[in-house]
């Protein structure tokens, strides 16, 4: 569940065909992420799971596996 809807905060903020993206895909060299991106996307995370990302976290994360497991932790 986690992943489908990260797949839509994604696609929706890079523009990017939600089928591209996998467990493995990574934001930066993948999908061509850039730092706004990133902070884009977690806004979204945050908002769609009703979560709070610390920064320095949210900073470490490379993989949409990394992301999905930041929520996974953080939503309990």
């Amino acid at each position: 569940m986690e992943f489908e809807k990260l797949v839509q905060i994604i696609a929706e903020v890079l523009n990017v065909d939600p089928d591209e993206i996998t467990m493995d895909t990574t934001f930066l060299d993948d999908l061509g992420a850039d730092s706004l991106d990133i902070y884009q996307i977690i806004m979204g995370i945050e908002e769609e799971f009703d979560i709070e990302i610390d920064a320095e976290e949210a900073e470490t994360i490379s993989t949409v596996e990394e992301a999905v497991e930041l929520i996974k932790n953080a939503i309990g």
